[in-house]
Formats: structure tokens, C-alpha cells, sequence
């Protein structure tokens, strides 16, 4: 018992974090204002540190502080130590509250694609209370606020665990009273139809906007630059099913209309995007029961969407 307790024996926390600070910023005076305190006290928790490993950390010269060979070579396991206690903070605070589960995702997506399908959810695991937050900027889930997110990109989110979801496609879309009065039956009857622009912020090179669509197709004749303009997706589907003109619509926020027959798709040219939703959390969250079940089960509705989509696509032809 004794042995154990030795071998665990540890430097005070705090001067710890003094070091791994000091050691970041190479600074004293930028480490306390991080930390809150006084550059003396940061230089203080510094001199207990070398005290305590009986060698400097730091070698002071006329361009500043530079780090000693001995503190170098202990930084990288220290700050990863330190990742590892925010992590377990994280758990423990998710073991307190583990009927809670907090998402964040893109006001579209929310409205038009998860927030229909979360009642399955809450019915197969009722002890769990989801607490969705919509929001067009991106999250920082190393704070542990937040248990997943779904975002709408390349896939690459460095330091995160992701999940591709849901491929994505543009197609047109309109109104079916509107196409009753006004037929699109060709690319070419678009000169007829007021164009609505989904101008959502995603920077995606590979999502074509009518100006590329129409140039695609040969069509001429149409200014793909005119109509309204909206800056979230969903939106722009809402206008189409106001029968405001055409939208150039992503199709899995789309497709709920066209099922539900307040939307038709009568070109049926569907393009696909480079872009993709995705699900990405922590690797520490991912060890919470809630976040496996959300996660299981998103995974399976993304599947079964897509499933849904080749069924109708083999039946139309496309």
C-alpha cells in the first residue's frame, strides 16, 4: 500500500499548470494572464516545480525564456495528462447529469431532417432528455458542453471521432400547384420560372448554384443569377412550397416535402455535392451510454434514409 501510494506521489496541480502554460506561451506574464493570477505567482509555482524535480525547466536568455532539455522531454506527456484529466472531468460530469444528451447541428438540418425523427429516439430510450441547440457556427466540443454534433462539410474534424451519415444531392423542386400552372417538364422551361437561390453559408465548391446548373444543361437564355436569395436552406425550400418559383433544393432536407406531396420534382436531375452530413464527438463522449444509443440509432435512420432514396431513384429511372 505504501509503495502504491509513493509511486503516485505527484507535484502540486497547480504548479503543473503553471509549467505547462509557461511552457506554451514561453512567456510568465501571458501564462498568468491565462491562468488568472500574478506573473509572480506563476514564477513562484515554477520555483516549487524545479524545487520538487531538483532541475530548471527554463533557461533565461537576452531573446526570452527557452526550455530545458528535462522539460521538453516531459512537456508532450504533461499536456497530454492534462487532456486526459479534462476528458475524465468531462465523464464525470456527463455520469452525474446521464439522462441529458446535448446536440448541436445546423439550423436546416435540425428543422428539416433530425428534429421529425427525434420522437423515435426519446420512445426507445426515454430516461434520456435531449437538449438540441441549432446553430449555423461550429461548436467547440473540447469544452465537454456539448455531447455531439452534426455537421455538414468534407469530413475532416481533426481530433474528433466522425461518422459519415448522409450523402447529399441538389435537385429542383417546386410547388405542385405551380407546376400544374406551369409546367417544368425541360431545363428550358426554366426561362418561365422565378429561380430561388439557397444561399447557405457552406463553402462547398461541388454544390452547384443555378448559374452552374443552367450552364451544365446548355440552357440559355435564363439569368441564374436573378430571384430571391435565401441564407439557410430551409428556407428556400419553404419558399418553394409556398410556390414562390423553383428551388435548386438539397434533397435530404427536401425530401419530407416531396414525400408529403407539398413538393415535386418533376426534372428528376439530381446532382451530388462533395459534402456530406456527418456525426463527430469527442472520443471521451463516446463512452457515455447515452451518446452509444444516440449514435446507434442516428446511424440506423441515416441508413434507412438512404435506402429510402435508392428505392425511389431505381424506381424512377435516375
Amino acid at each position: 500500500m505504501e509503495r502504491n501510494s509513493e509511486r503516485r506521489r505527484l507535484p502540486p496541480l497547480n504548479a503543473l499548470r503553471a509549467f505547462e502554460a509557461a511552457a506554451r506561451h514561453l512567456n510568465f506574464s501571458r501564462a498568468a494572464d491565462e491562468l488568472s493570477v500574478t506573473p509572480g505567482a506563476v514564477s513562484q509555482q515554477i520555483q516549487n516545480l524545479e524545487d520538487y524535480v531538483g532541475a530548471a525547466l527554463f533557461k533565461r536568455t537576452p531573446k526570452g525564456l527557452l526550455l530545458t532539455d528535462a522539460a521538453q522531454t516531459a512537456l508532450p506527456a504533461l499536456r497530454e495528462a492534462f487532456d486526459r484529466l479534462a476528458e475524465a472531468a468531462s465523464m464525470l460530469t456527463a455520469a452525474v447529469d446521464g439522462r441529458r444528451l446535448t446536440l448541436t447541428a445546423a439550423p436546416s438540418f435540425a428543422a428539416k431532417w433530425l428534429v421529425p425523427r427525434l420522437g423515435k429516439f426519446e420512445e426507445l430510450h426515454p430516461q434520456v432528455d435531449v437538449w438540441l441547440s441549432a446553430g449555423l457556427e461550429l461548436v467547440d466540443l473540447s469544452t465537454g458542453e456539448v455531447d455531439i454534433a452534426i455537421r455538414y462539410g468534407a469530413g475532416r474534424y481533426p481530433g474528433l471521432e466522425v461518422s459519415r451519415l448522409i450523402g447529399e444531392t441538389v435537385i429542383p423542386v417546386l410547388s405542385p400547384d405551380l407546376q400544374a400552372t406551369n409546367p417544368l417538364n425541360t431545363p428550358a422551361d426554366l426561362a418561365g420560372h422565378v429561380l430561388l437561390h439557397d444561399g447557405s453559408p457552406e463553402p462547398d465548391d461541388s454544390c452547384p448554384d443555378w448559374t452552374m446548373w443552367l450552364a451544365a444543361r446548355g440552357v440559355r437564355g435564363v439569368d441564374g443569377a436573378r430571384g430571391p436569395r435565401f441564407n439557410q436552406s430551409s428556407l428556400v425550400i419553404e419558399a418553394a412550397v409556398n410556390g414562390r418559383g423553383v428551388a435548386l433544393a438539397k434533397r435530404t432536407l427536401a425530401q419530407a416535402d416531396l414525400d408529403a406531396g407539398r413538393l415535386v420534382a418533376p426534372l428528376q436531375i439530381a446532382t451530388a455535392v462533395d459534402f456530406a452530413y456527418c456525426v463527430v464527438h469527442p472520443k471521451a463522449k463516446g463512452r457515455l451510454p447515452q451518446v452509444k444509443a444516440f449514435l446507434n440509432w442516428i446511424t440506423a435512420e441515416a441508413e434507412a434514409h438512404e435506402a429510402a432514396l435508392l428505392a425511389l431513384d431505381n424506381g424512377a429511372g435516375i
